[in-house]
């Protein structure tokens, strides 16, 4: 883990790069996987299931005895603990329901937006190394909340035929019902072309690998909205010397064992706290079943140390970190000047964890930067909002001369006649 002392400005930006691979090499397998999807719908999709996922599937479709016998395999424990998470998740994200109101512009002149679901979204939940049922819960339950008509869930099978238990558990507990045995590229193109099994929707959420990732890039071209583009997960963390350094290399390693390329940096002011952090890493890594993955995403973390807090929160929002955590004696000063994050953990008892499960907030977050301009998904992710406008007579005749000049000036006649008309005729 790389340590770096107190940086000049002119090397921020090189500090705030990732360890992402390009996948424009990517694009040209994944663009061949989408044109055969879109041409032989669900015979491609058994081709590649057993190609990349191993099994051969008759049924790409979860059936309900397959949801039922599924839901009385997971434990009570874990059934409760789903149940929980998803309460508090439906709290947070019913809260921003969207409450239009008319406004009038001008006299007779009255102008309003309506909030209107995505009629038809699709939802990718990898499977691989670890099921990510808690991801189910993130998108299924605002899309459910939002009104989405049709809510179309894909996850890699193993390789028994059969989706993991927890991941239809969570589905049933959201309420969502079409669940297709499809991962990869794959099921990214069965939902943005629809095949004989898997439906067409308008937009497409949730992370993935590499090959996702550029599918789902490739896709929103042309074809189908995404939530945004994705990487690697990663964390920063701010601290000071009243902070705990086993809660800081518990943070540390909680975001680094998602995957080789993910990534967490510590930004101090407090050379003192280097390195017990370091040590608690060290004991707390040795720990861990995912011991050989959670060291190789270390090998591209790194800690900072800055001269002073606003140069610490001037390097974070050149950052622009997935997640966020502080832990200093004055966490609330600094959370107000936080601009560029996708979701912010304060104070020593507040865990990314808790916003990967059960909190309430959205763990599907920007990263690799995006969130300079990127929200993490929230219930607008699944609304457009249509706006309406009303004009009277005497609303006209008062906005005529300001639309004709405008439009005389933009050298559209077209334009100035459909005002000129309607004064007209009055």
């Amino acid at each position: 883990m790389e340590i770096v002392y107190y940086p000049a400005r002119s090397e921020w930006e090189g500090l705030s790069r990732r360890a992402i691979m390009d996948l424009s090499a990517l694009f040209g397998t994944v663009q061949g996987v989408l044109d055969a999807v879109r041409r032989e719908g669900d015979a491609a999709l058994r081709r590649y299931e057993e190609q990349f996922d191993k099994v051969k599937l008759d049924r790409l479709i979860v059936s309900e005895e397959e949801i039922e016998e599924a839901c009385r395999a997971v434990p009570e424990e874990l059934q409760a603990a789903i149940r929980s998470a998803a309460a508090n998740i439906r709290t947070f994200h019913a809260s921003q329901r969207f409450a239009g109101q008319k406004v009038e512009t001008a006299p007779g002149v009255t102008c309003w937006q309506k909030a209107v679901p995505i009629e038809k979204v699709g939802l990718y939940v990898p499977g691989g190394t670890a099921p990510l049922f808690s991801t189910v819960l993130m998108l299924a339950i605002p899309a459910r909340i939002a009104g989405c008509r049709e809510i179309v869930l894909c996850t890699p099978p193993g390789r028994d035929g059969r989706v993991h238990p927890a991941i239809l558990f969570a589905a049933r507990e959201a309420g969502v019902r079409l669940i297709g045995k499809v991962g990869g590229s794959q099921a990214i193109a069965a939902m943005a072309y629809g095949t004989e099994s898997v439906p067409k929707v308008y937009k497409i959420f949730g992370p993935g690998n590499q090959y996702v990732t550029a599918a789902k890039q490739l896709v929103s071209l042309r074809d189908v909205a995404i939530d945004m583009p994705a990487g690697p997960s990663e964390v920063a963390i701010i601290a000071d010397l009243s902070a705990n350094p086993e809660f800081i290399a518990a943070d540390f390693l909680s975001q680094a064992e998602h995957g080789i390329d993910s990534q967490a940096i510590l930004v101090t002011t407090d050379e003192a706290l280097i390195q017990p952090v370091r040590e608690a890493i060290e004991r707390q890594l040795e720990r861990l079943p995912r011991k050989e993955i959670t060291a190789k995403a270390l090998e591209h973390s790194r800690i900072i140390i800055l001269k002073d807090k606003q140069e610490m929160m001037d390097f974070i929002n050149l950052y622009a970190p997935e997640h966020l955590i502080i832990q200093s004696a004055d966490y609330a000063r600094l959370a107000e000047q936080v601009e560029n994050a996708g979701s912010v953990f304060l104070g020593p008892y507040t865990p990314e964890s808790a916003g990967d499960y059960a909190s309430g907030t959205n763990h599907t977050l920007p990263t690799n930067g995006y969130a300079h301009a990127y929200s993490g998904v929230n219930l607008d992710s699944f609304i457009k909002k249509i706006t309406f406008q009303e004009i009277t007579a005497s609303g006209i005749r008062g906005l005529a001369p300001t639309i004709r000049t405008m439009a005389a000036n933009e050298q559209l006649e077209a334009h100035r006649n459909a005002v000129t008309v309607r004064i007209e005729s009055l």
